[in-house]
């Protein structure tokens, strides 16, 4: 017997994975037509979610969530963002879920670090 996710668990999953670079585990998460908008760009569909998700976590070193709250089908997740190229960035992070997956994800925080980091390392 199989059990779905409810939107918490999906969204801690989904967090515990990105910061172990367990990007298979992602897949797992993601339905297939996943909609990604963020400060950074955005992605339709599960590969180009896990590319954008994967070009970040080549500098992620940490996921500080500070807060998260779950309503029905929506989570959303205030977290420090911290990665090797820039300060902690304070990031909100809304997802909304469709049976047992994440379907669409928005992302809010101040680029400005991490843009002038990546121009660094370039």
């Amino acid at each position: 017997m199989t059990t779905t996710k409810n939107a918490r668990e999906l969204a801690e999953s989904y967090f515990t994975a990105w910061e172990a670079g367990e990007f298979e585990t992602i897949r797992g998460l993601l339905a297939d037509d996943v909609e990604f908008v963020g400060a950074l760009g955005t992605a339709s569909g599960v590969e180009e979610a896990l590319a954008g998700l994967r070009g970040l976590g080549q500098v992620l070193e940490k996921i500080d969530v500070k807060v998260r709250v779950a309503e029905g089908d929506d989570v959303v997740t205030w977290f420090e963002l911290n990665t090797s190229i820039a300060p902690p960035a304070p990031t909100a992070n809304w997802m909304h879920t469709e049976n047992g997956k994440i379907a669409r994800i928005r992302v809010t925080f101040d680029p400005r670090g991490l843009l002038a980091g990546f121009e660094k390392t370039s």
